[in-house]
């Protein structure tokens, strides 16, 4: 049967609003957001099947993340662990925040290191975890907290248990040996290194999603003067955006998707009517009293950086051969100036290098310079390494690997020297190694340090006509991570702080 024409085009504009029969883009909402949500992305196509609606996800550090929300970069939403420096920083672009899940920063300790420290069944607090870490018996995992967000959660609530006091601070964060500049890759770094660390700082939700692939289970601490909990708020930003926002949480606090979140993630469900999991500890917990202002906050990260924290050594290995002509060695001085201080963003403030840190540079071509450090004690010594920086100059050929052969080297003579530091490597290389050793003699020369040096990681950076499966190699054997400088090696220089 022959239908009308009338009823046709009738027909037609029905399915013409519905989206039926055309390639309409669903509709969408577009987030910057910790990678700590990473976890939830089959969440979010379940999603987009069941409600039609799309996550556009970038993914920030805390700190960059919520300059780029103050410098007035368009989203719609933000995710972190927690909007409360968002909310400092920022409150004029938050139009609406609604919580998702839970999960308290806490410390796991070995079961065994707890009965060694006496604490079984003990009601512990934070400057008793200090007391250990201060004498040598408690050494820890904490991501840097000028990158991630469970380090910066972990730092304000610390500091408010001991009472800001810098001795007790001090005490506390001499337990550090290992730092990185996300809570998944620490996780993943502690599990590597479990034999020579006792314990980490992490979400309770990562603690506990470790408790089975570890040599020996952690006991979950939460220290009686209380912790910080992050919250996932999701954080509206754009007005025009509230509906689409107001269903995305609707669904994410539906009880389905609650459960669902919690047995995938082991965070605790932001909704009373779904029962939390018995993995989780009993109890009340107490919050501990977050900064009120952005200058204290501020106040608080530099504080750490530049005094409280172990001071760091950091090794960078710079190939100034031919093909880095251009562009590409005035994007490497920059890089490095801007590590030097010439960044004032607020996020570039807490990347540079910091005082009491020592910075060795060492460049190659075919041939490979002495190391040279720098104590950053000033602007100063700062203005120092901007200096040589611009000093850089071109030669032939690319050694890679008897420049990293030079590095260890410098490493494995220093660090009885310098106990007390935290030591890394960086690589930063254009080309594919065409002088010297290669990566099979580098390798067997690695495996024959000392132990405390082949500790030491190596991050390299991929940039221009690198080898991407030789870097990955490097990163493996030293237990490092490779960092993308193919889109901007500034940011690859600068993301390689959080792990320094």
């Amino acid at each position: 049967m022959r239908l009308p024409r009338m009823v046709l085009g009738g027909l037609l504009g029905v399915l013409l609003v519905l989206g039926v029969g055309c390639n309409a883009e669903p509709v969408s909402l577009n987030l910057i957001a910790g990678s700590e949500i990473k976890d939830l992305e089959p969440i979010f196509v379940s999603m987009k099947q069941d409600i039609g609606i799309e996550l556009k996800i970038t993914y920030s550090g805390t700190l960059d993340g919520v300059e780029r929300i103050r410098n007035g970069e368009a989203f719609d939403a933000a995710w972190f662990s927690h909007a409360k420096y968002l909310d400092l920083v920022a409150r004029d672009k938050v139009k609406s925040q609604e919580r998702i899940m839970l999960s308290p920063v806490v410390m796991g300790v070995k079961r065994s290191v707890v009965a060694r420290l006496g604490w079984q069944g003990k009601s512990i607090t934070w400057a008793d975890i200090a007391g250990a870490a201060a004498s040598g018996k408690l050494r820890y995992a904490m991501t840097n907290p000028s990158a991630s967000n469970s380090g910066f959660t972990a730092l304000m609530g610390v500091h408010a248990a001991l009472g800001g006091q810098d001795a007790k601070l001090k005490s506390f964060f001499a337990g550090q040996r290992l730092t990185a500049g996300s809570s998944g890759w620490l996780a993943d770094a502690y599990l590597r290194q479990q034999d020579s660390l006792d314990g980490m700082i992490n979400y309770e939700s990562v603690l506990l999603s470790l408790q089975k692939r570890l040599k020996e289970p952690l006991e979950l601490l939460y220290p009686k003067e209380g912790i910080v909990t992050a919250d996932y708020p999701l954080v509206l930003l754009e007005n025009s955006k509230r509906d689409t926002y107001q269903k995305v949480v609707d669904y994410l606090r539906s009880d389905k998707v609650q459960r669902r979140i919690m047995e995938t993630t082991l965070r605790r469900p932001a909704v009373t009517s779904v029962p939390p999991l018995s993995i989780f500890a009993k109890g009340l917990l107490v919050e501990l009293p977050f900064p009120a202002t952005e200058a204290e906050v501020n106040t608080i990260l530099a504080k750490f950086l530049s005094d409280q924290r172990r001071p760091a050594h950091s090794v960078f290995v710079l190939d100034v051969s031919g093909s880095m002509d251009g562009s590409r060695i005035v994007a490497l001085k920059n890089s490095i100036k801007k590590l030097s201080g010439t960044d004032l963003s607020l996020s570039g403030r807490f990347a540079r290098f910091q005082t009491r840190e020592k910075v060795t540079i060492i460049t190659f071509s075919d041939q490979v310079s002495a190391p040279e450090t720098t104590l950053i004690q000033n602007d100063a010594n700062r203005q120092t390494i901007q200096a040589k920086a611009d000093g850089l100059k071109l030669g032939d050929g690319t050694a890679i690997y008897d420049a990293l052969e030079t590095a260890y080297d410098y490493v494995d003579k220093t660090l009885p020297l310098e106990p007390d530091r935290t030591f890394s490597v960086v690589l930063m290389t254009d080309g594919e190694n065409n002088a010297g050793d290669n990566y099979s003699t580098f390798a067997a020369k690695f495996q024959g340090l000392k132990a405390q040096t082949k500790a030491i990681k190596l991050f390299p950076i991929l940039f221009g006509e690198g080898n991407t499966s030789e870097m990955n190699d490097l990163a493996t054997l030293t237990g490092g991570r490779v960092f993308d400088g193919t889109t901007s090696l500034e940011g690859a220089f600068k993301e390689i702080r959080g792990y320094q």
